[in-house]
């Protein structure tokens, strides 16, 4: 496979809000958004599960998640640090 084919992933950082579940973490993630008509920008927020297979990461950690192939219905990300 050469360099150039492989599709880039989205990468996004945030901080974890919940670690309840096992090999799963919920991270927020906020971005902030122009709003069209105004031109103020706002803080959009919103809350990604990924996988944690090791259960490493607690509330408060904050996490680069990278997308990847499903893993269950909700989970598209991993944890990369």
């Amino acid at each position: 496979m050469a360099t150039g084919d492989r599709k880039t992933r989205r990468q996004l950082k945030g901080t974890v809000v919940s670690d309840k579940s096992d090999k799963t973490v919920v991270v927020l993630v906020n971005r902030y958004v122009e709003h069209s008509k105004y031109g103020k920008f706002m803080r959009v927020s919103k809350k990604y599960k990924a996988h944690d297979p090791e259960n490493k990461y607690k509330i408060g950690d904050t996490v680069v998640i990278e997308e990847c192939a499903p893993i269950s219905k909700d989970k598209r990300f991993k944890v990369l640090a």
